[in-house]
């Protein structure tokens, strides 16, 4: 029977589908898009709304994954999880690409516009045009590339966490085999005192032996000088 972590881990990846295609059906839409400027715009707030839910949906499922009890289910969670951050990456860079072309195409659309002619008016509104065109794919590009920006550092700070915890399991390792070093250096100086305390009684026991030989032998030679 599903728990309930798992129902919402499927629901969770079901909006994080629908999310990642509603984001490339409206990066399509601004590919297509040759104007005017207010439709570019508007497509690119609804962008920006979808990247924001999908981001939401991204790191609740991580933090579902790291919930987990079985660390082979967490491991297959956090894969798909990196796996749909490399998506939403892609998207973003498809999303820079379609406002590039988007415009190439209201540049080309005024350039076509201009050379028909028109009074001065005209002119001026282009121009104005041009100017909000260049404005707001501007920002989008800078917001573009602080988001891109966000996730260089998320991923410098999974390494770095990696790292400490590669020292820390190093410096535990050189740790036990210095314990290690030391537990042998022991059972040799216990093995070496065994020894010794063995041989001291060896010695004891002769030295012992030949003192009663030698009391013997002055009390014979005294008790019966005659033998």
């Amino acid at each position: 029977m599903a728990t309930t972590l798992d129902v919402h881990v499927r629901m969770c990846n079901q909006e994080i589908v629908i999310f990642d295609l509603e984001v490339k059906a409206f990066i399509q839409d601004i590919r297509d898009c040759s104007g005017p400027l207010s439709t570019l715009t508007e497509l690119n707030a609804k962008v920006k709304e979808k990247f924001h839910h999908l981001r939401l949906r991204i790191q609740e499922l991580e933090q579902m994954a790291k919930e987990q009890d079985k660390e082979s289910e967490k491991q297959v969670l956090l894969q798909e999880v990196e796996n749909h951050k490399k998506q939403m990456l892609s998207n973003q860079t498809a999303w820079r690409k379609a406002n590039l072309a988007c415009k190439i195409a209201i540049d080309n659309l005024e350039k076509a516009e201009l050379l028909q002619g028109g009074d001065m008016r005209q002119r001026k509104t282009t121009k104005e045009t041009l100017a909000q065109t260049s404005s707001s794919i501007t920002e989008s590009l800078m917001g573009i590339s602080r988001m891109m920006s966000q996730q260089v550092r998320q991923s410098e700070e999974a390494m770095q966490i990696l790292a400490n915890s590669s020292r820390t399991i190093l410096d535990a390792n050189e740790e036990f085999k210095s314990m290690s070093g030391t537990i042998q250096l022991g059972r040799k100086l216990i093995t070496k005192y065994n020894r010794r305390e063995l041989t001291d009684k060896l010695l004891i026991f002769l030295a012992l032996a030949l003192f009663l030989a030698t009391v013997l032998y002055i009390l014979k030679k005294r008790l019966f000088p005659f033998l």
